[in-house]
């Protein structure tokens, strides 16, 4: 068995969905709060918050709130780079940083992301490694489900938490 290369991990899903709606599932901030988010803003560099159908562009920042989370678990970065079809990078806090590339492979359309970067000490194997790992497997497959059925799997009850769909 070969060791855990605890500074990345790669997951990967099918996604019955063509590459430009998942695309703008993660470019924007209708598509991100449609399976991901409860809050997406994303500004220009000039400051302005982009439209809610509006993509990213190389530069810009982001605010996320998630559902379950209280709002001082908010996370801030940049989009690092994004080419408006298939490839999607930014920054991750201390986690590191995430490349989302969605491609054809054997005629199904693959959402695949990576997170690299992270600390390999103790914190960043258990919190970041391990626990964005478990996070990213959980939210891919609600973008499938959400993509292929509408049915979004999330909790959004703010009085409930600590549960498997957050």
């Amino acid at each position: 068995m070969s060791a855990i290369n605890w500074k990345q991990f790669t997951v990967r899903i099918d996604v019955n969905a063509s590459p430009k709606a998942l695309y703008t599932a993660w470019a924007t901030r209708a598509g991100m709060e449609s399976w991901f988010l409860r809050t997406s803003e994303y500004k220009a560099a000039n400051g302005t918050i982009r439209a809610k159908d509006e993509p990213v562009q190389n530069g810009d920042t982001y605010y996320w709130l998630w559902h379950g989370w209280p709002d001082d678990t908010a996370e801030h970065g940049t989009i690092l780079n994004c080419n408006g079809i298939d490839f999607f990078k930014f920054s991750f806090g201390k986690a590191g940083n995430c490349t989302v590339r969605i491609y054809k492979e054997q005629g199904e359309t693959i959402v695949e992301l990576v997170q690299e970067d992270i600390p390999d000490d103790d914190e960043g194997k258990h919190t970041w490694h391990v626990g964005c790992k478990t996070g990213w497997t959980y939210y891919l497959t609600n973008l499938k489900s959400v993509y292929q059925s509408g049915y979004d799997l999330r909790n959004k009850n703010e009085g409930i938490g600590k549960l498997l769909n957050l």
